[in-house]
């Protein structure tokens, strides 16, 4: 808007001479961005290959091609079904496709893994002789993909193990404990883009860089607080919950004795639930519960995978100082269990430390009640 008794040359005027007067920004030439991370991590071991950093390196790159594909699904015409499902039942939209096949692309071609399971295909990849390293990568591709069409956060996942067995990879070398893991992280596409990265020393953030197109460190040794204020899961399944799952989210509704209550905030993204409670504290939970569906319980071993959601998930909290369970009555780790199955499911609790001891004995206090709903409601 032009000020009164001011042309449009003055104005245009007055905006070159505020220009010229502005001070530079500053340019950051020195940036530590992912690939100069891990080349400085790679300098510590002297008979490192780089094989490890060359996985790495190809998971960034399929992270900044997915993030260009989700900021440009609209425009691009990516929403919508694919008009397939997965291997686990899910309708398949167009960019889980294409978030599949960047990730198996461009891990092939690091030349260093041997065997891929992804969530969106029945069987292994197996990596062609000519392109064989000794890297397993177990990876979610685009985890949270039903809220592609409306613009709420989502993002990948993947953990990293070594091929176990001599020869050619197997599945057998896929179905590792997640103590196995050697890295794991998540890509978090939202206001920003995120990867968050550990492999096995603690847990760093790396946001993308749209000016370089580097991701740069800039949350170095996350950790998750001692305890929250928040909890994370899907109350529309209640109904079908254990007596003590119940029973911890009603604690946490009503008000301790300074008079305060925990908020609940469930965004139907892990990577998004999860990463709130990293920063945040509180506890993420997607629990077994009874739901029928003709008459077996898909709900009975919780809803998501061990080998490319909960283990991944687990491994970074339990590094960034939480904790991470798989069964809060038995007291059992994500990272404990061995699976027997690459698409194997299992329940979650995950989050800050106290939080989940305070899950662990709630469930302790009504063991008899759990017990007894395990055996009456898993009987079809």
């Amino acid at each position: 808007e032009l000020l009164p008794d001011m042309s449009a040359n003055d104005h245009i005027e007055k905006e070159a001479q505020r220009l010229r007067e502005k001070k530079p920004e500053v340019v950051d030439n020195d940036s530590m961005t992912l690939t100069r991370f891990l080349l400085h991590e790679q300098k510590k071991y002297p008979n490192s290959t780089g094989d490890f950093t060359r996985v790495l390196q190809s998971i960034q790159l399929a992270c900044k091609v997915v993030g260009t594909c989700v900021r440009r699904a609209g425009i691009g015409g990516f929403y919508g079904l694919q008009g397939t499902v997965n291997t686990t039942m899910d309708e398949q939209k167009k960019l889980d496709v294409i978030a599949d096949e960047t990730w198996v692309n461009a891990l092939r071609s690091s030349f260093s893994t041997c065997v891929l399971v992804t969530e969106e295909q029945e069987n292994i990849v197996s990596i062609e002789e000519e392109f064989n390293g000794k890297y397993v990568v177990t990876f979610d591709p685009l985890d949270g993909s039903s809220n592609i069409d409306c613009l709420v956060s989502i993002g990948s996942i993947f953990g990293i193990f070594e091929k176990k067995s001599p020869g050619p990879g197997t599945i057998q070398d896929a179905l590792q404990k997640g103590d196995n893991l050697v890295a794991a992280g998540y890509c978090l596409y939202s206001s920003a883009v995120m990867l968050v990265v550990t492999t096995g020393h603690g847990v760093n953030g790396f946001t993308y860089d749209t000016t370089y197109g580097e991701f740069v460190l800039t949350d170095y040794q996350m950790t998750v607080p001692k305890k929250g204020s928040y909890y994370s899961c899907n109350e529309g399944n209640s109904f079908w919950w254990d007596p003590a799952m119940r029973a911890y989210v009603e604690r946490k509704k009503t008000p301790n004795e300074a008079g305060k209550t925990y908020s609940a905030r469930y965004i139907g993204s892990m990577v998004a639930d999860v990463h709130r409670t990293l920063r945040y504290g509180g506890i993420f939970m997607y629990p077994s519960d009874c739901k029928q569906t003709k008459g077996k319980f898909p709900g009975a071993s919780g809803k998501l995978r061990l080998l490319y959601e909960g283990g991944p998930m687990a491994f970074i909290l339990e590094q960034a100082g939480g904790k991470a369970l798989c069964d809060c009555l038995n007291v059992t780790r994500v990272l404990d269990i061995l699976p027997t199955g690459i698409h194997e499911r299992c329940p979650i609790y995950l989050g800050s430390a106290d939080d989940v001891d305070e899950m662990t004995a709630i469930y302790q206090e009504m063991r008899p009640e759990v017990e007894k709903w395990r055996s009456e409601k898993f009987t079809a």
